[in-house]
């Protein structure tokens, strides 16, 4: 295998598992942002729940 095809295959799978990588760290903050939103709507309908 010469040289110029071995770092564009390397390229080739490095940019694939970046794109990859991407993809599912943005999936996982608008879930992680989702979940947080309701979360906090949650504690803000039942605050006139609480006595002190």
């Amino acid at each position: 295998m010469k040289s110029g095809e071995k770092i564009y295959k390397t390229m080739n799978l490095t940019g694939a598992v970046t794109l990859t990588t991407g993809i599912i760290m943005i999936v996982t903050g608008v879930a992680a942002g989702v979940i947080t939103i309701v979360s906090g709507a949650v504690l803000l309908s039942r605050k006139k729940d609480v006595l002190f």
